[in-house]
């Protein structure tokens, strides 16, 4: 083969070899937007689509499954508020959930939950002062004056009649969230460092008629930042 043969084998190469790379990390992409299937490599399925196994109520919310999604209302009589929460704590994780809600709405996908208290709370909600949307960062107890660690201000990240996806990824004390593919919070925070996955249904009549809808709710545990300890469940 000439020397200009070779050279142009090596380019084609080389761009076949880009070409793959840019495949493989678009189709990871996708994944992770979609969410994760029970069959890919590393992820847990936390709900499966059919009961509540795995899940523990807290409250007096109404949570069943219905046609595959795990739904959660207000209890009735009474509009009464509850959680629900994985009976498995996870410290460092990515955490994929696929959910839609009905409006007006105040409801979250609760992690590293220990009490009511030490928590975090990526939120689903419309929130007045300080204006705030879906794909903020929440935690109870901060500081006088302080909501909220992270604050979405862009309303139309979320899509109010159809699917949203949430990818929620903890690692020592840094935390992130991103709604249907754009970041909402990236802070630091060592206030919990492990605990329950879990979902929110709010108090409030102005919430009789609202339900969080959950078709996916996956989790891939991550090594945790050198010299931490080892990533585990309980």
């Amino acid at each position: 083969m000439s020397k200009r043969g070779r050279v142009v084998l090596g380019m084609a190469c080389f761009l076949a070899a880009a070409v793959t790379a840019w495949a493989v990390e678009a189709e990871s992409t996708k994944a992770v937007e979609k969410g994760a299937k029970a069959s890919d490599k590393g992820w847990l399925q936390l709900f499966n689509g059919k009961d509540l196994k795995g899940w523990k109520a807290e409250g007096g919310a109404d949570w069943k499954v219905e046609n595959g999604l795990l739904v959660g209302r207000q209890g009735q009589p009474g509009n009464k508020p509850g959680d629900l929460f994985t009976e498995k704590s996870f410290d460092n994780f990515e955490l994929v959930v696929t959910w839609k809600a009905a409006w007006p709405c105040n409801t979250g996908v609760w992690f590293r939950y220990q009490k009511p208290d030490l928590a975090y709370q990526a939120d689903i909600l419309e929130w007045p002062d300080p204006v705030a949307f879906t794909g903020t960062l929440y935690s109870p107890n901060l500081p006088k004056g302080q909501l909220f660690l992270a604050i979405n201000a862009d309303k139309a990240l979320e899509k109010r009649d159809d699917w949203n996806t949430f990818r929620i990824t903890a690692v020592g004390d840094r935390l992130s969230v991103v709604l249907n593919g754009k970041k909402t919070a990236d802070v630091r925070d060592k206030r919990s460092d492990r605990g329950k996955i879990g979902f929110q249904v709010h108090p409030g009549d102005q919430f009789a008629k609202m339900a969080v809808m959950i078709k996916e709710c996956s989790l891939r545990p991550l090594a945790p930042p050198k010299g931490g300890e080892k990533a585990a469940s309980k």
